[in-house]
C-alpha cells in the first residue's frame, strides 16, 4: 500500500487539476461546485493552548449560506471538548466582524 504522504500528494494533484479546469469552464466549475458547501474554523488566539484553545466552526452551503455555525471549547490537558450552537443574533455579529475580511496570497516577501 502508498504511503499516506504519497496518497495524499496524488489527490491533491487530482483536485488541482479539477479545480484549474473549473477555472477555466464556468459550466464545470457550476456542476462540481454543487457537490459540496464549506467549512472553516476561526480559532481564537490563546496565551496558552495547550491549557484552552476555543473558536468558531462555520459550515456553509454550495451557495455560501450558513448552515450551521457552532462555538467550539477544548482543555487539551484534560481532552474535554465541547460545542454550543451559536444564535443567528450572534452571527449577524459574526458576520459583521468579519464583512472587511478577503482571502489574499501573502505577497510581502
Amino acid at each position: 500500500m502508498a504511503d499516506i504522504n504519497e496518497q495524499a500528494e496524488k489527490k491533491l494533484k487530482s483536485r488541482m487539476t479539477k479545480i484549474r479546469k473549473c477555472n477555466r469552464e464556468p459550466e464545470e466549475k457550476a456542476k462540481f461546485s454543487e457537490k459540496f458547501g464549506t467549512s472553516f474554523e476561526i480559532e481564537f488566539h490563546n496565551k496558552n493552548p495547550d491549557k484552552l484553545t476555543d473558536g468558531i466552526t462555520i459550515i456553509t452551503n454550495p451557495d455560501g449560506k450558513i448552515l450551521f455555525a457552532d462555538y467550539f471549547y477544548q482543555i487539551p490537558e484534560e481532552e474535554e471538548y465541547t460545542t454550543v450552537p451559536i444564535t443567528d443574533k450572534q452571527l449577524k455579529s459574526i458576520l459583521e466582524f468579519f464583512e472587511d475580511y478577503k482571502l489574499q496570497l501573502d505577497d510581502s516577501d
